[in-house]
């Protein structure tokens, strides 16, 4: 969940670039008793997320601003959906409208795009993951939108999991001695997962007693001779080549998870209005 001080933190720093030194043109076209009321459509279906962040961007502009949401996150809306009732002053209402779009947006474009690939992956036992590949400083809400669409979370940051990636291997000159020098310093809270390019990297990585192993961008019939030798001994994550039309292939060669960038990264944000 994302915690509520967290969002009003980033709510008002995007509200301080979106503002600057005042909105000059609601300022000259309202007063602080005017009032007004809109709504916030959907144009398209989708997965609405963004509740609490909407609410906030509102709250913190004027905590005299109502607002009655008929949807909450993770639920399906149609398009023309009424999603929300807003009103009050006009003023802060019109300041916070973009700010406030494009949080919502966003987010509920991803949630309906990673709902869409764990739809695609139907009966098959894997769940759809995010990676790293984020929007610098909003990375949260990314996250979020993923879980809230049926996805799950890969780590966080660095700081999460130890990942052995190729680099990591060429600069420690082989699988085992980086599995090794990490396995003396790292944590016993720490994951280590390695990423592995062929099956004999997978057999080396097994010997090394690792937590998770990566297939990266191996063909299916690479993927399912690999889940057959790792035999439930590390959980086993697919990555590369994952896309909308090849989830559900990859999910039935027996993978625990498929990570995939395009879930964030090509998720288009979902067609959001506010109306008067």
């Amino acid at each position: 969940m994302l915690n509520k001080f967290f969002i009003e933190k980033h709510i008002k720093n995007a509200l301080e670039e979106d503002i600057g030194f005042g909105d000059i043109t609601t300022d000259y076209l309202t007063t602080e008793s005017d009032t007004m009321s809109c709504t916030l459509n959907t144009r398209v279906d989708g997965i609405f997320c963004g509740k609490d962040v909407l609410e906030t961007v509102f709250k913190v502009l004027s905590p005299k601003i109502e607002i009655t949401f008929y949807f909450n996150d993770g639920d399906e809306i149609k398009k023309g959906d009424k999603i929300a009732d807003i009103s009050g002053p006009a003023r802060y209402i019109l300041m916070g409208e973009r700010t406030a779009l494009n949080y919502v947006q966003r987010m509920s474009g991803i949630a309906t795009e990673t709902n869409k690939y764990q739809k695609a992956i139907g009966e098959y036992k894997a769940k759809i993951v995010d990676t790293r590949k984020t929007t610098p400083g909003f990375r949260a809400f990314e996250k979020y939108s993923v879980k809230i669409g049926g996805g799950a979370l890969h780590r966080f940051n660095l700081s999460d999991c130890a990942m052995i990636k190729d680099n990591h291997i060429k600069f420690s000159g082989t699988l085992t001695n980086a599995v090794t020098k990490l396995k003396k310093n790292i944590s016993h809270a720490h994951k280590i997962e390695v990423e592995c390019d062929t099956i004999e990297q997978v057999k080396e990585a097994l010997s090394c007693s690792v937590d998770i192993i990566m297939l990266d961008n191996m063909t299916i019939e690479q993927m399912k001779d690999c889940v057959e030798l790792i035999n439930g001994q590390a959980i086993v994550e697919a990555s590369g080549g994952v896309n909308i039309d090849t989830v559900k292939s990859i999910a039935s060669t027996g993978v625990d998870i498929i990570s995939s960038s395009a879930i964030v990264a090509k998720a288009q944000t979902l067609d959001l209005g506010l109306d008067m």
